[in-house]
């Protein structure tokens, strides 16, 4: 296992490095440049011309593109061009760990409520039980969170004023670098957001886990082990739930990579300062250390999360070796 874990590592490396390389083409070629205005003022050429020599763009683009990967192998990220005297590291430093606790909490909602549901909507495979979960599934998987987040805010926020409208709970410094003091300002600040992100989740996962879990009580070994005299419960839980996991957790991975680096739309509406708001707002800057940082670590969470996968794939299908 220690060996399979460092040969896919070392094999993420070229994977990370063709992100890289993509990604620093495809910003050279938007149209515009990262100092053509300062807000909605035009700046003089002269100006342009010296923060490009400033930051070094009027270099060869190779040369640029080795310097960058020196500074990526050294852990520097480079300078942000619109955040005065900040650095890439310093923008991940404090946007990451934000979107790394909203992640969580939402995931650990997905979780929660999209396997039981999709596990008691297989068992009650069309009745009423089944009917209402399918229905609320398809509720959450329909009801993007841009509509969702506002709505929330309108009947708990401002209505009822259980929780606060927008901001952040947690502040710095955090436990192991991200996990917050969990008090009641975190929480309350925190369940809104991470709902109206986990919900849409939590439906995609329980329709594959009904859609999986009533492909697999369908096979002839789960038909065998009740003409054995299993119980139903030890057939469902030790014979057919393990199995139908498989494709659960493949779109696991992907998925906590997605929500781990930040979601937009959720942090835009609760004004959450996260790593996501900027990224966004990095491209529409033309900041290219942001984007390029920002991408990257998408990409280091891909590769790390893939591989969690194929680790808890072993565990749910013995059969599967890693040699």
């Amino acid at each position: 296992m220690t060996k399979y874990i460092i040969r896919r590592l070392l094999w993420g490396i070229p994977v990370l490095f063709f992100v890289i390389l993509v990604v620093f083409i495809l910003v050279r070629f938007l149209p515009g440049g990262p100092f053509d205005f300062a807000g909605e003022k035009q700046l003089p050429p002269a100006v342009v011309k010296n923060l490009e020599a400033k930051y070094h763009l009027n270099d060869p683009l190779w040369k640029q593109f080795v310097d960058y990967l020196w500074g990526v192998v050294r852990g520097d990220l480079g300078p942000s061009f619109r955040y005065r005297n900040r650095t890439v590291n310093d923008v991940i430093a404090e946007g990451l760990p934000v979107s790394a606790q909203l992640g969580m909490l939402a995931m650990l909602i997905a979780i929660g409520i999209g396997i039981p549901l999709g596990i008691i909507a297989a068992l009650r495979h069309n009745t009423i039980v089944d009917y209402l979960a399918t229905f609320f599934a398809i509720v959450g998987v329909s009801i993007p969170a841009i509509v969702m987040g506002p709505l929330l805010i309108w009947i708990f926020a401002l209505k009822l004023q259980w929780f606060p409208v927008s901001r952040w709970g947690a502040q710095p410094p955090y436990f192991l670098g991200f996990l917050p003091k969990p008090d009641l300002t975190f929480w309350r600040h925190a369940i809104l957001p991470a709902f109206t992100l986990g919900t849409g989740l939590s439906a995609s996962i329980a329709r594959l886990t009904r859609a999986s879990l009533l492909q697999v009580i369908r096979e002839d070994y789960i038909r065998t082990a009740r003409a054995k005299g299993l119980a139903e419960r030890m057939v469902i839980f030790r014979h057919a739930l393990k199995n139908s996991m498989i494709p659960v957790v493949t779109i696991l991975g992907p998925m906590f990579a997605a929500v781990l680096t930040g979601t937009f739309v959720v942090e835009q509406i609760f004004a959450i300062p996260g790593l996501g708001k900027h990224f966004v707002t990095s491209i529409g800057n033309r900041d290219y250390p942001i984007i390029m940082g920002t991408t990257l670590l998408y990409g280091v969470a891909i590769v790390i999360a893939n591989l969690l996968v194929d680790i808890v794939y072993a565990w749910l299908d013995p059969r599967i070796r890693f040699d």
